[in-house]
C-alpha cells in the first residue's frame, strides 16, 4: 500500500517580517530534520521517492535528514503560500495588522484565511482557489507513484492537502494550520477509494528527554 509522508520543514528564521528572510532554517531547524531522519532510519522506514518544494528552508530540511534513497525531487507545487506578502495586503486593505506575537496569529490566520478563501484580499500572492487546485495535483500525483514518498513542504500545504483528502471547510483549515509543529509527520495512506490519514502532527523524534523544549510552530 502506498503512503505519503508530508514533512514540515524545520524551524525558519522565526524573528522574520518578510519572506525572503524568513526562508532559511534556525540551527535548532537543522537540528530537528537532523532528528526526524534519524528516527526515520531507525524504525526501518525506506523511501522510493524523495521530493521537496523549491524554497530553501524545505530543500535544506530534506537534506538534513538524508533518507533520499535516490536523488532529490522539487516540485513547486510544495510551496508554501506567500504568507507574509497576504498578510500586508490584508492589512492594507482590511485594517487587520500583522500579529506581533502567537497568541495574535492564532486569531489573525483564521481571520485572514477567510478573507482569502471569499476573495476579499486582491493583494494575495495567488487565489484561494489556485493554492488549493496546486495542491491538490501535487498530492494526486504523490499517490500515483509506487512504493512510500516522503515530501518535505510547509504548514499551509499540508493543511491544504488535508482538507482536499479529508474534504474539509476553510475554519477547519486554519485550525489544522495553527496546530501543525515544525519538522512534523503527516502520513497519508493511498487506498482504492482516495486518501486515509493514518498520523498527524507526529513528532517521535522530539519526544525523547531532553527535546521537548525543541517543540516549535514558528
Amino acid at each position: 500500500m502506498t503512503q505519503i509522508l508530508l514533512v514540515r520543514h524545520g524551524q525558519a528564521n522565526s524573528a522574520a517580517r518578510d519572506e525572503a528572510d524568513y526562508d532559511r532554517l534556525s540551527p535548532l531547524g537543522r537540528e530537528q530534520a537532523r532528528w526526524l531522519g534519524a528516527h526515520l532510519r531507525d524504525c526501518g522506514e525506506r523511501f522510493a521517492r524523495a521530493t521537496s518544494g523549491t524554497l530553501r528552508r524545505q530543500a535544506e530540511t530534506l537534506r538534513e535528514m538524508d533518507v533520499a534513497e535516490t536523488a532529490p525531487e522539487q516540485d513547486p507545487r510544495l510551496n508554501e503560500l506567500e504568507y507574509f506578502t497576504m498578510a500586508q495586503a490584508f492589512e492594507a486593505e482590511h485594517g487587520v495588522p500583522m500579529p506581533p506575537d502567537r497568541p495574535a496569529f492564532l486569531r489573525h490566520l483564521p481571520a485572514m484565511f477567510g478573507a482569502w478563501s471569499r476573495g476579499e484580499i486582491a493583494g494575495a500572492p495567488e487565489p484561494f482557489e489556485a493554492f488549493e487546485t496546486r495542491v491538490a495535483e501535487a498530492l494526486a500525483d504523490l499517490a500515483r507513484g509506487r512504493g512510500p514518498v516522503v515530501a518535505v513542504t510547509s504548514g499551509g500545504v499540508i493543511g491544504m492537502a488535508l482538507k482536499v483528502a479529508l474534504r474539509l471547510d476553510v475554519a477547519a483549515l486554519s485550525h489544522l494550520c495553527l496546530s501543525i509543529e515544525n519538522s512534523s509527520i503527516h502520513r497519508l495512506m493511498v487506498l482504492p477509494e482516495g486518501l486515509a490519514l493514518a498520523q498527524f502532527n507526529a513528532c517521535p523524534h522530539l519526544e525523547p528527554r531532553g527535546r521537548r523544549q525543541s517543540r516549535t510552530h514558528l
